[in-house]
């Protein structure tokens, strides 16, 4: 179960869809290919087979797990370097810790958001802590990468500690889904997160036969990631389970329903992320950690790196927890 619930019926709904508003329609529905990150962690990889285009101004989204660890087989990732977005770690359930060299850090735990602004480059390191690596458990959470444009590629770094209490809390209009809003608003309902990038990212939980509608802005793309389940999305209700992302075209709302019978027996409810945001439409160029605008760009990127301009692996750095 995610770490943060509600109970439906207690919390302010969204206003179900009006005449005059159009629903989005289904463009394109992929799979997200299995594969292994960092020192070995499984993810699957949400936005491949996407184009560039329809993700704008998303680069790269991987779901971590969903994975029950025993004890010393928890992973993450040595240091490493980024340059010219943000990364965004929500952890929908476990731990992981973070610390980066401009100072920033701490326990990403059950419900929980980092969201870290690269900017001008950062050094940092994601890692299951100790106690989880001894004692193993649940690992599951999303990175999401968002883009800067040109006139922020250099700002200076910066770390945001968003703690799932602190997430804002609806439900839909027939009370059968939660919307935990982490960043954007939905509804009205805005979360805490402060973007660059105008954008909205929520993580709902629909009922077996519940529907979610939501409304969106009709400058922003829409996409509906399923972590877990089986139900439909759009006007069409096209059918789309676990690991699967809809593009959706352009539209007032978002439509999610979720199968009556036939859920995961792990998960009774269908989990979904909602995404969307204001397309920047600059050239991007991207090489690994660094996100630029030219290929010259990527190439002084490499070098600051290697030159050590993109900072210093702390004195008391946090190193991967190894049981021996």
């Amino acid at each position: 179960m995610p770490a943060v619930t509600a109970d439906t019926l207690t919390l302010p709904r969204l206003a179900p869809p009006a005449p005059a508003e159009a629903e989005r329609t289904v463009v394109s529905l992929t799979t997200g290919p299995r594969s292994y990150e960092g020192e070995g962690f499984p993810v699957v990889r949400a936005f491949a087979g996407v184009s560039a285009a329809a993700l704008d101004p998303f680069i790269h989204m991987d779901q971590m797990g969903e994975v029950e660890y025993e004890p010393g087989e928890p992973k993450g990732t040595s240091w490493h370097p980024h340059r010219g977005f943000e990364t965004v770690t929500y952890m929908i359930d476990g731990l992981f810790q973070h610390q980066d060299s401009s100072g920033g850090g701490g326990l990403i735990a059950d419900g929980a958001t980092q969201w870290m602004t690269a900017g001008a480059g950062i050094l940092h390191i994601e890692t299951p802590p100790a106690e989880l690596v001894e004692s193993g458990g649940t690992f599951h959470g999303v990175q999401l990468w968002v883009n800067l444009p040109a006139a922020d590629k250099f700002l200076t770094p910066r770390y945001q500690n968003l703690e799932g209490g602190q997430t804002a809390l609806v439900s839909s209009a027939d009370g059968g889904a939660l919307v935990r809003v982490v960043a954007g608003e939905v509804g009205g309902h805005a979360g805490p997160g402060s973007t660059h990038t105008p954008i909205t990212f929520a993580h709902a939980t629909v009922s077996p036969g519940a529907q979610l509608s939501v409304p969106w802005r009709r400058d922003f793309n829409a996409l509906v990631y399923v972590l877990s389940g089986n139900g439909t999305v759009g006007p069409e209700q096209r059918p789309i389970t676990g690991g699967q992302l809809a593009v959706l075209g352009a539209g007032d709302r978002i439509t999610v329903s979720a199968d009556a019978h036939g859920q995961d027996s792990h998960r009774p409810a269908m989990e979904i992320l909602l995404l969307g945001g204001q397309p920047i439409r600059e050239p991007v160029a991207q090489y690994g950690p660094f996100v630029m605008n030219t290929r010259q760009q990527l190439m002084e990127a490499v070098e600051d790196y290697q030159a050590g301009r993109l900072g210093v692996i702390p004195d008391d750095a946090l190193m991967p927890h190894v049981v021996r």
